[in-house]
């Protein structure tokens, strides 16, 4: 049997439905009916019967940071995929990021611990690896350095420190670090206001770049390690890195909308995340620009992706094709 946390967001219901297309028996765990709701839509981009998939997996409700409702998930189960985590670059959500990513996942690798749990496959990102130095390509070795890193990267940094420690207790482990997972649905959220952004035919664009994936390379890349006997490893998973124009220029032409043409100027960025500060202080609302993330938003990071092509002879998608799939699907 195979766990999957974090089965209703961009990465685990994907992966689920891979799971499930491949015969495997598979639990899931979800936090309220209405993320379900969100796989069936996932699913129904690919199958022409995406219900007949979904009840092919046993649902359970649980939450990672009650280890309670989590225990009993874990009955009879050898492998475990772990994909929940919260994500959020607002400093304000530091200690529910901390609750969330770093106890949450402390409590899936002592469950692993506890029943035996063959292997564990956890999702991490490039946040957790941290910036590059001085414009070097980054690598799985490379060193630690919290300068500019978003509290969602501390949290998931510290999350890794719990798997390496279920590892030294016995535990099998692989960890992957996507880049930005580009896939269809949840156009509200995460990279999928990529595609909401350029669909408005917006004019300026965030400056910077990262590392991007496909949704699918990183199922891909899940699967084959977990049936490899690679353990003990983590995996860089980026296919291109591109800027942030670059990225939306090929959605809204895909979109057949008028690419942005401007970058947003860094002195913008300095003078939006104090306003941003301010308007969060005095108005109690969400942060959607911290000093970090605009700090880090003046270089183009580059990640290398060899050591995963080498383990497993590795072949990623083209982006511009995973681009225009999910264009599509964000049309209908």
């Amino acid at each position: 049997m195979i766990l999957v946390t974090g089965g209703t967001g961009l990465i685990g219901s994907h992966l689920l439905f891979h799971l499930v297309k491949n015969g495997k028996k598979v639990k899931a765990s979800y936090r309220n009916e209405a993320s379900l709701e969100k796989v069936i839509k996932v699913f129904g981009y690919y199958s022409d019967n995406p219900s007949a998939i979904f009840d092919k997996i046993s649902w359970s409700k649980a939450d990672i940071v009650d280890i309670e409702s989590l225990r009993i998930l874990f009955e009879n189960v050898e492998y475990v995929y772990h994909c929940a985590a919260l994500i959020s670059f607002d400093p304000a959500n530091y200690k529910s990021l901390v609750k969330n990513n770093s106890e949450g996942t402390a409590n899936v690798v002592n469950l692993c611990l506890e029943h035996a749990v063959k292997k564990l496959c956890y999702v991490s990102s490039i946040a957790a690896i941290g910036p590059s130095v001085k414009g070097a390509i980054i690598t799985e070795d490379n060193e630690w350095n919290d300068q500019n890193v978003s509290v969602y990267g501390l949290t998931k940094h510290d999350a890794e420190l719990e798997v390496w420690r279920g590892s030294q207790e016995g535990l099998s482990i692989v960890i992957v670090n996507p880049g930005v997972v580009l896939g269809p649905g949840f156009w509200k959220s995460g990279s999928g206001t990529f595609f909401t952004y350029a669909s408005k035919g917006k004019k300026n664009y965030l400056p910077g770049g990262t590392g991007f994936v496909s949704v699918t390379d990183v199922t891909n890349a899940m699967l084959q390690l977990m049936e490899s006997a690679i353990v003990h490893e983590r995996f860089i998973l980026v296919s291109e890195n591109l800027s942030y124009g670059a990225v939306l220029g090929k959605i809204a032409t895909s979109l057949g909308v008028e690419p942005p043409q401007k970058p947003i100027p860094f002195w913008m960025l300095e003078f939006f995340w104090r306003i941003d500060w301010l308007r969060s202080n005095l108005l109690g609302k969400r942060r959607r620009l911290s000093k970090n993330m605009a700090k880090g938003l003046r270089i183009q990071e580059q990640y290398s992706s060899e050591k995963l092509k080498n383990a497993l002879g590795f072949q990623f998608e083209d982006l511009d094709e995973v681009i225009e799939f999910c264009c599509k699907k964000f049309k209908s």
